[in-house]
């Protein structure tokens, strides 16, 4: 009996082909940007540091938390396009590591080896580690404290002294999935509302646009929003992603927030459209809906400070790029 090689779908081969050609396109123009010492805000005050991409330092009741933290040049075979904006050896002291899902832009492991090592060496004392449900086989063995898996709207608290603020982290809903390999799909997606010391902090992770972003705002009410704006072309991409214009929408459906900041772009070419193109289509969109100032584009290594118990225009404007 002859048995013949099957041969791949066309549509296989046409995505594999489109893949090796984002990953050569990738490799065509030299890395951008500088990375930076951060700005360390004081205890009272409220830090986001935009690393790039969707990782940021998050400063909030004393603590230091790393949310979706991606140091890595390459993923396997894609390159990034811009530096991390601070880098992992000028960390402060990490007291917690979010990850919102299993993709590897998101959940990067020798990343995160590095800053439990890191984090041991200033301190003595590894970061605690905090993953949506079916994640924890992933990370369990990188060195964290602990490692705590939340479902959707499920809270826990960060480990704290006795004299320290309470810091709780509440785990929210988001349209998007989860598998890290394709078939592994029980493993839980979402994001994040951060609350302490008076401030509220929402870092979505991946998602499309969906009613929950207004369930969120009514249950949570954060006060700073980080929001994807990249991948979302070809139109497809939008059953998991969201276009500037949809993140906005998501913004303002949250009610509560001040102030958007944008993530998840110019950073992988994940999408085909302009690396550049995201945020002047925020922009744009923000001042036809007239909260062109409550949108604030920080630049890799660039924070935003939030005073205390402040969330005014005033406030949203204590911007400083690391130096």
């Amino acid at each position: 009996m002859n048995v013949s090689n099957p041969r791949p779908h066309p549509s296989v081969l046409r995505k594999l082909r489109q893949l090796w050609g984002v990953v050569r396109e990738s490799h065509r123009t030299p890395l951008l940007g500088k990375p930076n010492p951060p700005k360390l805000v004081d205890p009272e005050q409220l830090g986001v540091t935009f690393i790039g991409h969707s990782s940021f330092l998050i400063q909030i009741a004393g603590r230091n938390l790393l949310v979706d933290p991606v140091f890595a040049t390459r993923l396997i075979l894609l390159r990034r396009q811009r530096r991390p904006g601070i880098l992992i050896d000028h960390l402060p002291p990490i007291d917690a590591v979010l990850l919102t899902h299993a993709h590897m832009d998101h959940l990067n492991l020798p990343s995160l080896r590095r800053i439990v090592r890191h984090a041991k060496k200033l301190t003595g004392v590894a970061p605690q580690a905090i993953v949506p449900s079916g994640v924890r086989d992933l990370v369990e063995d990188l060195g964290f404290r602990s490692v705590t898996e939340l479902e959707w709207w499920q809270t826990t608290e960060l480990d704290a002294e006795v004299d320290e603020e309470p810091v709780t982290i509440t785990m929210t809903p988001a349209q998007h999935w989860g598998a890290r390999m394709f078939k592994d799909t029980h493993r839980l997606f979402g994001g994040y509302v951060i609350s302490g010391a008076g401030h509220s902090i929402y870092h979505s992770g991946d998602t499309a646009y969906f009613s929950g972003f207004s369930e969120i705002g009514r249950r949570l009410r954060p006060q700073i929003a980080l929001l994807p704006i990249g991948a979302y072309f070809p139109d497809s991409y939008r059953a998991v992603h969201t276009s500037p214009e949809e993140a906005l929408q998501a913004f303002l459906d949250l009610g509560s927030a001040t102030t958007m900041v944008p993530m998840h772009y110019n950073t992988f070419p994940l999408g085909r459209e302009p690396m550049t193109e995201p945020p002047i289509r925020l922009r744009t969109a923000a001042r036809k809906a007239g909260v062109a100032s409550q949108v604030d584009v920080l630049g890799e290594g660039e924070t935003l400070v939030i005073r205390a118990k402040d969330h005014s225009s005033e406030a949203r404007s204590m911007r400083s790029r690391s130096a």
